[in-house]
């Protein structure tokens, strides 16, 4: 019979957006792949297995005792050799839920922090509620994985000695679907959607949330839009936060700069007919948009992050401002807008600096993870084999 191993997350929608290409590696190394999460609506086929649990993202909701108890169920019943779980609350079901399981040595537990909800400047309600939480689960986990230096510093001093302490790359990012375009083809796509070779193009791929911080863009842009002639400024995505930006966009009368393109399945053609990528986001565990824009040759612009921090060496394949600073934000945004050979050259050191998050390096890097503890648990089965038989 073929080893299980079960990915659990929040909704089904993360592993749609990011482990396809997980799932599809360890099927290919023999092993039956099973998803557990909310969101019924979203279906995985790559996996073999697919199942609904009423996690919620609130911590104190009633929901995730539930999920609890009906992962239990499945866990006793599908036998998994290996359990690699994904967000905050996804991942707190998960581990609870194994911990019974665990002690048998049958079981291991692998979580990717896709960034902690604690971190050098965040609110202290997060730090009063979610590191205690995480400290506590460290204990409950064989290997805790992370994608950038803050949080793998802090947790493997912070967090359980007996755990397995890893950093890799992100999640990885398709460099066949995101790569540099020609002048050429960049002007044939701008041509497509209706730009001008003319335009000056930054582009913002987020989610309309208090996090991704819309708000600074265009209040810095109003102050300044007389500085940039034929700036376009073009924010993709959806959320609850989306009418309120395209409020505040009319009232700054910057209808001609700003533009929404909502959703958009053909995000990488967007990439490569623009001139700069930018967030100005309040913290991210990393920053995979900016990383598929890099490969697009952007160079780019974006606030100081832990995140952020990890991907874009401030002067050589763009800019990095503080949280806030309109002035640090515009100042780099001339120096890019008005300098065509300084965008090429951080662009070139852009994508350079893009290949070490490429996704055949994350799933190299997750090959080595998965196969020690795999082999781990296929010891330790041998051992009671053996010992049955004595």
């Amino acid at each position: 019979m073929k080893k299980k191993i079960l990915f659990v997350a929040n909704i089904h929608k993360h592993f749609r957006a990011f482990h396809i290409p997980y799932i599809e590696y360890l099927k290919r190394e023999g092993y039956e792949v099973h998803v557990a999460a909310n969101d019924p609506d979203t279906l995985v086929p790559e996996a073999d297995k697919q199942y609904n649990l009423p996690i919620n993202r609130n911590p104190f909701s009633r929901k995730n005792l539930k999920a609890i108890a009906e992962l239990k169920a499945i866990i006793d019943i599908e036998k998994y050799s290996l359990i690699h779980c994904h967000t905050a609350m996804g991942s707190v079901v998960a581990r609870i839920a194994a911990m019974a399981f665990r002690k048998s040595g049958m079981l291991k537990v692998l979580y990717t922090a896709h960034g902690f909800h604690f971190y050098k400047g965040s609110p202290k309600l997060y730090w009063l509620l979610y590191y205690p939480m995480e400290k506590y689960l460290t204990k409950h986990t064989d290997g805790l994985i992370t994608i950038n230096t803050e949080d793998y510093e802090f947790i493997k001093t912070k967090g359980n000695p007996l755990t397995a302490y890893f950093r890799i790359p992100g999640i990885g990012v398709n460099g066949k679907r995101f790569n540099t375009v020609t002048t050429v083809e960049k002007n044939e796509i701008r041509s497509r959607q209706g730009y001008q070779t003319t335009n000056f193009i930054m582009i913002y791929a987020a989610e309309f949330i208090h996090r991704k911080n819309h708000q600074f863009l265009i209040e810095a842009l109003a102050k300044h839009k007389e500085d940039f002639p034929n700036f376009k400024l073009l924010f993709c995505g959806r959320g609850q936060l989306k009418e309120e930006m395209e409020n505040l966009v009319k009232q700054n009368n910057l209808e001609n700069t700003i533009t929404f393109l909502g959703y958009r399945t053909d995000i990488d053609e967007l990439y490569k007919m623009a001139d700069v990528g930018v967030s100005s986001s309040r913290q991210e565990g990393l920053g995979l948009n900016l990383i598929e824009e890099m490969m697009c040759g952007l160079p780019i612009l974006a606030t100081k992050d832990r995140g952020h921090n990890e991907i874009v060496i401030s002067g050589e394949n763009g800019y990095l401002f503080e949280q806030g600073n309109t002035a640090a934000f515009i100042k780099y945004l001339k120096l890019l807008y008005n300098n065509t050979i300084l965008r090429e050259k951080m662009g070139e050191k852009a994508f350079e600096r893009s290949q070490k998050f490429e996704i055949t390096n994350s799933l190299s890097e997750m090959d080595k993870i998965y196969k020690q503890f795999l082999r781990d648990n296929n010891i330790h089965i041998n051992q009671l084999q053996a010992n049955i038989k004595n």
